[in-house]
């Protein structure tokens, strides 16, 4: 295994603000050491998520547009037409895509706009409260679930990869994990490929990313990880959902 001792120079010096044992960190050295490999930092426009990604922009050298909550699908959209030789990078969460966004998704896929995803989910929203998420699961307990989630009035979770494959536009799709080495390293390799579908002109590529969210959930790092293997695996399956390449 190829182990990248340096920190990716895409990535700035800026202590992130992310809380201990949050996934975040970690899917933004991917995303550096992944724009680093390609070479494509100078030509690469990120869209900034309304959440706990919320100041990306301070965490990376590249052009950053922070966009009004769950639209950075439809900013990216924009971006895509204007400048169609820039690399377009859209980076949301759970609450910001599945929830107030769901629409400027949908769309975006259905309309198969060539751009990139990342959509972390990691099952609540991390930055405002720890309410309940789209993608909470059956009997987590949120701020606004105190008693945990019900099917009855809150319905079941979303899962976005499964939803999206009905979506003929749609061009690549993949569910991964960062809770473990192994699967750090499938969801780089994951990163890599949206990216580089991009690059292709292939067209809509997504990568959904489970990730940790010690605070939210209110339990210690360790456990949250353990709540990704024991629970988060079983509803939301890894792996590639559509590869039309």
């Amino acid at each position: 295994m190829n182990i990248i001792k340096t920190q990716p120079k895409s990535i700035t010096t800026e202590a992130t603000k992310y809380c201990p044992g949050c996934g975040h960190g970690i899917v933004l050295r991917l995303i550096g050491e992944v724009v680093d490999e390609l070479g494509i930092r100078e030509k690469m426009i990120l869209t900034a998520p309304v959440g706990c990604a919320v100041v990306l922009y301070d965490y990376i050298f590249c052009d950053v547009i922070e966009c009004a909550h769950g639209r950075a699908p439809a900013v990216g959209t924009a971006i895509k037409r204007v400048y169609p030789d820039k690399f377009v990078l859209i980076y949301q969460g759970d609450g910001d895509l599945a929830a107030i966004g769901t629409a400027e998704i949908i769309h975006a896929a259905n309309r198969g706009e060539n751009m990139s995803v990342i959509f972390v989910n990691n099952a609540i929203y991390g930055m405002t409260g720890g309410q309940m998420a789209p993608t909470t699961l059956i009997g987590q307990k949120t701020t606004t679930s105190p008693s945990g989630r019900t099917i009855k009035g809150m319905g079941k979770p979303i899962r976005v990869c499964e939803l999206l494959t009905t979506l003929e536009e749609t061009k690549y799709l993949e569910r991964t994990s960062i809770h473990s080495v192994r699967n750090i390293n499938k969801t780089k390799a994951a990163i890599r490929k949206v990216f580089q579908n991009q690059l292709n002109g292939i067209g809509f590529s997504l990568v959904e990313i489970l990730s940790m969210c010690p605070v939210g959930w209110k339990v210690s790092p360790r456990e949250a990880v353990q709540f990704i293997e024991e629970q988060m695996l079983h509803y939301f399956p890894l792996g590639v959902y559509k590869d039309t390449e």
